[in-house]
C-alpha cells in the first residue's frame, strides 16, 4: 500500500443462529391423582445454539382456585444443574428436568411453563 492510494473492498456474509430449546417430550400431560398426592414427570431440554454458558429459568403458573385463592402446585427440580454448557464439540448438553404438582385442593389445570435463559429468551 505505501502511498499508493489503491481501495479495496471486502464484503463479509454469515449466519447468525439465535439460541433455542427443544423439549423432549413436546409437552407434558400429568396424571390425575389423590387430593396432597404428588404426580411427576421428567423431560428433556435440549438447547441449541448457544454460543456461551447460560442459566434456565422456570416460570411457574399460578392457578386461581373457584373461591379466589391463589395456589402454585408444581414445582421443578434440575437433578444436574440447569446450566446450559457449551461441550468440547460445539454442542450443548442435554438439560433433565423433573416437573412435579401436588394440591391440597380440587384444580384441573391446562396451560404453559415459560422456560427462559438469563437473556430472557
Amino acid at each position: 500500500l505505501n502511498d499508493n492510494p489503491s481501495h479495496y473492498k471486502i464484503t463479509l456474509s454469515g449466519t447468525m443462529k439465535s439460541p433455542k430449546i427443544n423439549f423432549d417430550p413436546p409437552f407434558l400431560m400429568l396424571m390425575p391423582v389423590p387430593l396432597d398426592v404428588k404426580t411427576e414427570a421428567a423431560i428433556s431440554i435440549i438447547p441449541q445454539d448457544f454460543l456461551r454458558q447460560s442459566q434456565i429459568q422456570v416460570e411457574l403458573p399460578e392457578l386461581e382456585l373457584e373461591d379466589g385463592h391463589r395456589i402454585y402446585p408444581f414445582s421443578v427440580q434440575f437433578p444436574k444443574g440447569k446450566d446450559i454448557v457449551l461441550s468440547s464439540d460445539g454442542t450443548n448438553k442435554e438439560l433433565i428436568c423433573h416437573i412435579s404438582f401436588r394440591s391440597s385442593r380440587p384444580v384441573s389445570f391446562s396451560g404453559n411453563m415459560f422456560f427462559i435463559d438469563e437473556e430472557e429468551n
